[in-house]
């Protein structure tokens, strides 16, 4: 065999156990979504992570099961426990509770495959971003519209909030979030100072949100 041939041949791919090439291929596709979104096929995933298209779907065997790994890799695992229960937390201030819960979310969030992928998801319409979002308004949104309620004169009975309320609510978790949405997708320049654009948004929140509440509720 000459050496021309023998140099043609490519390496062989090191063999990986089997918890290790799962990890490697949700990583893989965790990026490739990002990067394509979810119209991208399981084929092109293959070739780009260096696999057969039959060991994809030895590990996967359809594209629903991968995208429900990506969720739990990209979404999942970057909620903090010690998030739930800070919002109901009645020792702190809520502009405190507030700051601290958005200062640390914006932190686990701010990165483009997070971003980028809860983007795509909603436009492709898969289910991984209804999820989410009940998941955000069970965990966020419902407990700061109460607080709010509160503070506005709307609540009701400290349990149920109103739906101006969880409009406003979720008015805040938007403008944290779009934060984050112009630098990975709009690419443009943002500040680096979250606890200073937290603490302003906030404050921003709080003077305004409950004073609305208060002027809906006498317009009654």
């Amino acid at each position: 065999m000459s050496d021309e041939s023998a140099g043609s041949r490519k390496p062989k791919r090191k063999r990986l156990d089997p918890q290790t090439r799962e990890e490697e291929i949700v990583e893989g596709a965790s990026l490739y979504f990002a990067e394509v979104g979810f119209d991208g096929s399981m084929r092109d995933l293959a070739a780009r992570l260096g696999i057969s298209h039959a060991l994809l779907f030895r590990y996967f065997p359809t594209k629903d099961a991968l995208i429900d790994r990506v969720y739990d890799r990209i979404f999942l695992s970057r909620w903090d426990p010690t998030w739930d229960g800070l919002l109901d937390d009645g020792t702190l201030p809520l502009a405190e509770r507030l700051k601290r819960f958005y200062s640390g979310y914006l932190r686990a969030i701010d990165r483009p495959e997070w971003v980028r992928t809860f983007i795509y998801g909603g436009l492709a319409g898969i289910n991984i971003n209804q999820r989410y979002l009940s998941l955000i308004k069970r965990k966020v949104i419902a407990p700061v519209a109460v607080e709010l309620g509160k503070l506005g004169g709307t609540g009701h009975g400290g349990a149920v909030p109103s739906e101006e309320a969880l409009e406003l609510s979720w008015g805040l978790h938007g403008e944290v979030f779009y934060l984050a949405i112009r630098r990975w997708v709009y690419g443009v320049k943002v500040t680096t100072d979250v606890e200073g654009f937290v603490a302003l948004t906030v404050a921003k929140f709080l003077e305004g949100a409950p004073a609305v509440l208060k002027m809906r509720s006498r317009g009654r």
